[in-house]
């Protein structure tokens, strides 16, 4: 019972900066649609993405909002009601700012822009944007209730159903926008995906070291003396050997971490270690 209160109140303390990331993500990621992405008929995939792909039939954000109402209905059917009410305010927020954004066309101009300054700026601007989005707890709806039916029913991971939605989408352009815009989507897909984990994860400033040594005194004050950081000693048991063994644990700033490896091989040319990024460290010194 005091732990539902507890996050009760963490979720409505957070609720208006989450609300605010949410919106700001949805300006930037429109706001790159309409200046960028639309007018150089860069098809990023998603629903926006398609909606590029038939631009002269459908007004964008009529597609995507015609588009996203009926996804919502077929998560309805295939996902049930939890599932789609996390969709059903991204889903209909979207295509306002979509248009919102359109009309501010009208009032600012960018001079004539090289499509590979578009593609950089565009996937730029959408990557942080998605990424606020995300962040906040929200989604934009679209090709991301597709993905969720097709990892329900066909039992393949979700980057895999979004590999092939989104690599349909963009695909698709080759035919319409010709092989160069192709070549240019694929890079505006990428640093989305980029962007979108940074700003979901933030940038490494730390990096986490789990070694295992026959030297474990020597590179533990190495760590500790040398470097003056804390470290910490697991008891483990070799999967191969089944001798008991120690493992060291420690993480250190990322400008530190080419002293730390040279430190190790200096002390032990035999030791095994693996270093992984960490985003966020909490407590310590």
């Amino acid at each position: 019972m005091k732990n539902k209160r507890l996050k009760g109140k963490l979720l409505n303390k957070n609720r208006i900066v989450r609300f605010v990331q949410f919106l700001s993500g949805l300006f930037l990621f429109s706001f790159a649609f309409n200046f960028f992405l639309l007018p150089n008929n860069l098809v990023f995939g998603g629903v926006s993405g398609l909606s590029i792909l038939f631009k002269e039939l459908c007004d964008p954000s009529m597609f995507v909002l015609i588009a996203s109402i009926v996804l919502l209905l077929v998560s309805l059917i295939f996902l049930g009601k939890e599932k789609t009410a996390g969709s059903v305010l991204g889903s209909l927020l979207l295509p306002l700012f979509l248009k919102i954004t359109e009309l501010l066309t009208v009032y600012v101009k960018f001079e004539a822009t090289e499509i590979f300054l578009a593609a950089i700026f565009g996937g730029v601007l959408s990557g942080i944007g998605l990424g606020l989005v995300y962040k906040a707890g929200f989604t934009t709806g679209g090709t991301d209730i597709v993905n969720q039916i097709l990892h329900k029913y066909l039992k393949i991971s979700l980057g895999k159903c979004m590999f092939l939605s989104d690599g349909l989408i963009v695909g698709s352009s080759i035919f319409i926008f010709g092989l160069t815009k192709f070549m240019y989507a694929v890079v505006v897909l990428y640093i989305i995906s980029i962007l979108t984990d940074k700003v979901l994860l933030g940038i490494s400033s730390s990096k986490a070291f789990y070694i295992v040594t026959n030297r474990v005194n020597e590179v533990r004050n190495f760590v500790l003396v040398k470097l003056g950081h804390g470290i910490t000693i697991f008891d483990a048991v070799g999967g191969f050997s089944k001798e008991d063994q120690k493992v060291l644990f420690c993480v250190i700033p990322t400008r530190e971490y080419f002293k730390l490896k040279e430190g190790i091989h200096a002390i032990d040319k035999e030791a095994f270690f693996v270093v992984t990024d960490a985003y966020e460290v909490f407590g310590g010194e």
